[in-house]
């Protein structure tokens, strides 16, 4: 499925809060960092207009569900092509070298359906901050409503910001990391072929144009061996798989809980897994191998 480049008209909002995200981070990288900042920040509030249904259903295809699905509604998936313009200024005077930033995992409250026909409200802070002298994590909090849906959708952003600082258990010889592996005994839901080209079709779809996703040079130069599939992109397509395989009655998703583990480098041959004593689901080559992304998510009853 080829996305068509007309819908990068769509994400001028998006584009340009992540240049002044950029921007900000540069300029920020220029002067002695900041003591500290007391959290939570302030709400930062906008009223956005409602997506477009052509955007909404190429998107809900791409990312492997089924656009008659959301007739009424928006993917709760779908969320960070309208929060991130604002989630991008909860960011300033944060005293952390933000261009080393990288996305640790999201977590979606789904606590009623998001009419895709109303203005979108959306309220984002930076909730809190936890530094354990090596790496920040930085967890913003976004709000999503319209004027009869209120408090509709509330999303978690944990975003890591290696400090580099030296701690006394960073001192002497480095300890291998042990990388989530997919379990032996779970169920395969979905397998998915993504082409080299799927970082550059969710960033028209999304506005999330950040060159690792699409350039392959820059990728490389970023030390991967090619681009590399957004983290939101997985977490996307796993949250349409267990959309696909539980909910085709009254149940709905309640809650979808994600850490990104590894990066997915594209082109890729990989399946949705889950576990289904405890509902965890991971995404990855094959049981048995390393997890590129691992999730939990609770069903409406």
């Amino acid at each position: 499925m080829v996305i068509s480049n007309r819908f990068i008209l769509h994400q001028g909002p998006v584009i340009a809060g992540l240049f002044r995200t950029v921007t900000e981070a540069i300029k920020q990288g220029k002067k002695p960092a900041a003591k500290s900042l007391s959290t939570p920040t302030p709400e930062i509030v906008q009223e956005l207009p409602p997506r477009a249904k052509e955007l909404v259903s190429t998107y809900v295809r791409h990312v492997g569900g089924d656009p008659s699905h959301y007739k009424h509604t928006l993917p709760a998936h779908l969320f960070p092509q309208w929060a991130f313009p604002v989630v991008g200024q909860t960011l300033v005077g944060v005293p952390y070298p933000m261009m080393k930033v990288v996305n640790g995992g999201c977590r979606v409250e789904v606590n009623a359906p998001l009419p895709n026909n109303e203005p979108l409200i959306v309220r984002a802070t930076l909730h809190d901050i936890t530094d354990n002298g090596r790496r920040a994590v930085l967890h913003q909090k976004i709000i999503t409503e319209t004027k009869s849906a209120p408090n509709a959708l509330v999303s978690h952003l944990y975003a890591i910001v290696p400090t580099g600082k030296k701690t006394s258990e960073s001192k002497g010889p480095k300890k291998a990391r042990m990388q989530p592996r997919i379990p032996e005994n779970v169920r395969e839901l979905a397998f998915w072929k993504l082409r080299k080209n799927a970082g550059l079709d969710f960033a028209k779809l999304t506005g999330d144009f950040n060159p690792i996703h699409w350039v392959p040079a820059y990728a490389k130069a970023s030390g991967f061996k090619n681009t590399i599939l957004h983290g939101f992109g997985t977490f996307a397509r796993a949250m349409e798989g267990v959309n696909a395989t539980f909910c085709a009655g009254a149940s709905q998703i309640e809650t979808f809980d994600v850490k990104f583990t590894r990066p997915l480098v594209l082109p890729a041959n990989v399946g949705l897994y889950v576990d289904d004593e405890t509902n965890t689901v991971y995404v990855g080559d094959a049981p048995g191998g390393p997890a590129y992304m691992v999730g939990t998510f609770t069903l409406t009853k």
